[in-house]
């Protein structure tokens, strides 16, 4: 069986209190992404679970990498035969575009259904729920407002076809604790959740990121492609996450030659939504 898993992006990141347990509550609006992953699981040669990784470098032994985590979580509640799973790298890592999060949920999804193991989708959640706090988004793959710890989640409508979307991750990375460090929580006026409502265009100037005033400042690459973006006129430009990926949405085509010129050094999609 052979997947893609796609990466996503934050519309809007607002962080609002630290909680007991040393983790925050936010709202965000999560939105998948065509950058994606291939992942293809088949039945083990062996007696064994393997992992073979290509593509990207990743720096993480095979038991510690999120895929390998999902199939022992899953593992742990049901009886499964070992398999094969390559993975091919293609989003990048430390970007804020959940890559890592998007295997682990759909190598759930793809067990679920070689095994016909009848999971739902809640069910399938609550799992990728213990992996980490974008997993659950994975599982449903559609506009969500995430809210709690980000696990916490409902539908919105949100329709962005006919849009363009360029994503920019420039060759640095910002760690997601120390990220949460430097940022102030605090209740906005507007929730995120009214802002998304309204047009695309009200959106510049409102619908805001709560690391970038942190963050920006400290890793002056993401702030020049933010520039760089904002200098091609879009309709609504933000970093995704914590970093270190910088997003534009446009109301018409880009031109990809352009970009690569422009962003020499940094990986880049163009595509449509």
């Amino acid at each position: 069986m052979i997947l893609f898993p796609n990466a996503k992006i934050n519309l809007g990141l607002d962080i609002l209190r630290k909680r007991p347990d040393g983790y925050h509550d936010i709202e965000t609006v999560m939105v998948p992404v065509p950058w994606c992953d291939v992942l293809e699981i088949v039945p083990a040669k062996g007696s064994e679970t393997t992992l073979t990784v290509s593509g990207r470098k990743v720096e993480c032994p095979m038991e510690k990498n999120l895929v390998m985590k999902a199939y022992r979580a899953l593992e742990a509640e049901v009886s499964l035969p070992p398999v094969d799973i390559y993975l091919r790298k293609i989003i990048p890592d430390g970007a804020g575009l959940g890559g890592g999060s998007s295997d682990a949920s759909f190598t759930l999804l793809a067990l679920n259904e070689l095994f016909s193991l009848g999971y739902n989708r809640e069910e399938l959640a609550r799992i990728a729920s213990t992996l980490g706090s974008d997993c659950p988004f994975f599982i449903y793959n559609t506009p969500m407002l995430c809210t709690g710890t980000g696990t916490d989640m409902e539908p919105v409508e949100l329709d962005l076809k006919g849009h363009s979307i360029l994503i920019v991750k420039p060759q640095v990375s910002v760690p997601t604790a120390a990220a949460y460090s430097h940022t102030t929580p605090a209740i906005p006026s507007t929730p995120i959740r009214d802002i998304i409502a309204s047009p695309i265009s009200s959106w510049e100037g409102r619908l805001k990121n709560d690391f970038e005033p942190s963050v920006l400042p400290a890793y002056p690459a993401i702030a020049d492609v933010k520039r760089s973006i904002k200098e091609m006129n879009p309709i609504y430009t933000a970093m995704s996450g914590s970093g270190a990926s910088v997003f534009g949405i446009f109301g018409n085509d880009i031109l990809s030659p352009v970009i690569r010129e422009r962003f020499q050094g940094c990986d880049t999609l163009v595509a449509t939504l």
